[in-house]
């Protein structure tokens, strides 16, 4: 029997890309440098683009079930992408904690990118493979993208941990603050179809290679971290952003561009 995603599924990884992309997407105008200001924002352009194609297929899910009314709608009664990204409340989101976190300073932002990401390029390295043709579609396109991400943030992660004490002390202070959240990415509760294994392995000989070149201290898993996201259990910082994503659509509904 051939694979099938389930609606739960497809939001989960469109909610990961928005999200993270929104909060990217804040370093618009106020980045370091001009070069590094375009390419941080072209990179939340990238996952916004990704949340679309993943909340389009799943909405194309919800279309063809009989009862849809634990989905929102728009005025033809239809899920789209615009319907799962702006009316759903936080509780309906299934992101990574993680990836709602404020930005905090450039070591918070370019350490969370390339922790999130280097899971992100074995995620889709996976599921590009995956039987499902459109499922194996997005994360090609995707992974072309997220490649160029784990490429980026790691020249800066390097460059913060082997610059000046302040650049070190900064990148320090970031790994503690994000590393709780990571077991979150191993989880695995929407039961994705991946080998979670073999990815935990990967990706933590990736990130400690990193880390060694920065000067930090290697990584190991924690046992105890925070989790609730993929659960709709989030953080008081997702409505935040919800409230400032959400505005337009809610105050004037069904309006289009």
């Amino acid at each position: 029997m051939s694979y099938q995603p389930t609606v739960s599924q497809l939001i989960h990884l469109a909610d990961n890309a928005l999200i993270l992309g929104h909060r990217l997407s804040e370093w618009c105008g106020h980045g370091p440098a001009l070069e590094q200001d375009i390419a941080l924002s072209n990179i939340a352009l990238d996952y916004v683009g990704a949340a679309r194609n993943w909340y389009q297929l799943a909405a194309n899910q919800i279309n063809s079930l009989q009862d849809k009314a634990a989905f929102p709608l728009n005025a033809q009664g239809e899920a789209t992408e615009d319907t799962l990204a702006y009316l759903r409340d936080a509780f309906d989101f299934k992101n990574f904690l993680l990836l709602e976190l404020p930005n905090g300073d450039w070591a918070v932002t370019t350490l969370r990118l390339l922790l999130s990401a280097s899971y992100q390029q074995l995620l889709l390295q996976q599921l590009s493979t995956n039987e499902h043709a459109d499922v194996a579609a997005i994360a090609a396109k995707s992974l072309k993208e997220v490649t160029y991400h784990v490429r980026w943030s790691e020249d800066w992660v390097k460059r913060l941990g082997d610059g000046t004490d302040e650049s070190h002390q900064r990148l320090q202070a970031a790994y503690h603050e994000l590393w709780p959240y990571i077991g979150e990415f191993w989880e695995n509760k929407l039961a994705l179809p991946i080998d979670i294994a073999s990815m935990q392995a990967q990706w933590l000989a990736k990130i400690n290679q990193v880390f060694e070149a920065s000067h930090l201290p290697q990584g190991v898993l924690p046992t105890w971290h925070q989790t609730g996201g993929t659960e709709g259990i989030h953080t008081e910082h997702l409505g935040y952003i919800l409230a400032e994503m959400q505005f337009l659509q809610r105050a004037y509904p069904n309006a289009e561009w």
